[in-house]
């Protein structure tokens, strides 16, 4: 136990001079000096035990911020306090929210955080409400306009989602419609090919061709031409079935020509049906023949939209976390992939945002909470594309930062934020959107999943026509069982 206080010096303490003569031996009879040497007086996150407010010497008061601590205050004022100020407000676990150390002797008063919790409940009943009412309403209202916000974003990726699914669903019921018409006229082509005089050797030739085109087309294995090799070789077929008497030659030799055949194929099918009148079997064979490749293309075409819409449900199943663990290990450009991903009508190419991705493949995996993340990168790129209205350009760069972080960098080419509020962008409830188009809380609540549940930091630069969010995270961020509770805001 420390010295004895008495009445008359708690007095000269700005924090206790209205209070009465019975007020103050109160706090005397349930607290103590106590004389501190330079060093720390309480450590953030740790159990709050203490209310402590300084008679003299000097403290200083820090937060951590990306493992280390960042000095937030520095005096030498009598009565200012620290500790555990809201020990007041029920049913909360209370923890110091930060860490305070002296830097020469300093004196203190201190109280037991049970006994200044009744002495405020029992002498400031409707204070203790207000503040209790301000402390808890103010912290379930930022909860629940959060959740909005979430919800909110979440709405508005979905609209992407479905709009992207739509082009493959749309192109897979297309290609049905297609495939259908086309194996009627294969039908209506095999009954005119069994009409024909066809030896059995001709028709297993005719078949085997058919066989290989089809492998060739399911496979993909057509070279890769360029626009001048494939209007060569388009003439080149287009000659030849027009010396051939084909109708529809030209058409004809664009499908060939995409199936990966040429003249040589042409003369294969013609030789294979030498023994019988060319004149009228020919341009069957062919028929059936282009018909068989446009049905593998479209079957194509239905395989590579069934894979998109898995590819993007998978994706979306990333982004959302759905069925993994809250905290886990995590690429941080799978996440930041999973969330372009739902931004895709809006972002890329031929979108009116393009987008630059400049990544740093060699960065570790993060021990993080992938779900938060994903919500941290909707933020600040959905901010970035109104400052930007829709249309400019979103850089994402990844890089190390030092030996135990990595940097993510989200960059628009907007207008800039104004200097005059740029520091307080990220407090909760401010925004500059029209009443009723904004929250306040996207880019606190980046903020409180960066700085407060990562150990990160998060920090904007600014000037016309740039604009650059920094999110640095620690290679692996405090697990659950290291929490000991969210940290209330405000200051001490």
């Amino acid at each position: 136990m420390g010295q004895k206080c008495l009445p008359a010096e708690l007095r000269t303490l700005f924090l206790f001079e209205a209070l009465s003569d019975r007020q103050l031996q109160t706090l005397c009879d349930n607290g103590h000096i106590a004389t501190y040497q330079p060093g720390p007086i309480h450590t953030e996150g740790d159990p709050a035990t203490c209310f402590y407010v300084l008679i003299d010497g000097e403290l200083v008061m820090s937060k951590r911020s990306g493992g280390v601590d960042i000095e937030t205050n520095r005096t030498s004022q009598p009565g200012v306090y620290c500790g555990a100020w809201s020990a007041y407000v029920p049913d909360t676990e209370h923890v110091y929210e930060a860490s305070v150390r002296v830097t020469r002797p300093s004196r203190f008063f201190v109280l037991d955080a049970h006994a200044f919790a009744e002495f405020m409940r029992k002498e400031f009943p409707m204070a203790v409400h207000l503040l209790e009412g301000q402390t808890v309403g103010g912290r379930r209202q930022r909860q629940l306009v959060g959740q909005r916000e979430k919800l909110l974003a979440l709405g508005q990726l979905s609209a992407g989602l479905t709009h992207q699914l739509n082009n493959p669903a749309g192109a897979t019921a297309r290609a049905v419609a297609d495939l259908r018409e086309n194996v009627g006229k294969m039908r209506h082509k095999l009954a005119m090919l069994a009409d024909g005089e066809f030896s059995p050797a001709a028709l297993r030739e005719l078949v085997d061709i058919q066989d290989r085109v089809a492998e060739q087309v399911a496979k993909s294995k057509a070279p890769e031409l360029s626009a001048l090799q494939t209007s060569d070789l388009e003439e080149q077929i287009g000659d030849w079935l027009e010396g051939h008497q084909i109708d529809g030659a030209w058409d004809y030799a664009a499908t060939f020509v995409e199936a990966g055949l040429d003249v040589d194929w042409l003369e294969r099918i013609e030789a294979s049906i030498e023994d019988v009148d060319c004149s009228a079997t020919l341009p069957v064979a062919i028929g059936w023949l282009k018909y068989t490749i446009d049905s593998e293309l479209l079957m194509n075409q239905i395989a590579e939209a069934s894979s998109r819409i898995s590819a993007l449900l998978a994706d979306a199943k990333q982004y959302s976390q759905m069925d993994r663990a809250p905290y886990q290990s995590a690429d941080v450009h799978e996440l930041l992939r999973s969330t372009l991903m739902m931004f895709g009508n809006r972002i890329g190419k031929d979108k009116p945002v393009k987008l630059v991705k400049e990544f740093d493949r060699t960065l570790p995996e993060l021990g993080c909470y992938p779900g938060d993340l994903n919500q941290v990168w909707t933020n600040l790129i959905e901010n970035a594309l109104q400052a930007m209205d829709g249309r400019g350009t979103l850089a994402i760069r990844t890089m190390r930062e030092n030996e135990e972080m990595i940097r993510v960098e989200i960059c628009d080419d907007g207008p800039g934020i104004p200097e005059d509020i740029v520091e307080r962008i990220f407090t909760p409830f401010f925004t500059t959107k029209p009443f009723g188009e904004g929250t306040g809380l996207g880019l606190h609540l980046a903020w409180q999943i960066v700085v407060e549940k990562h150990h990160g930091t998060l920090s904007v630069e600014t000037r016309p026509g740039q604009t650059t969010f920094i999110v640095c995270l620690p290679h692996r961020a405090p697990a659950p069982e290291q929490h000991s509770g969210d940290a209330l805001l405000g200051a001490q």
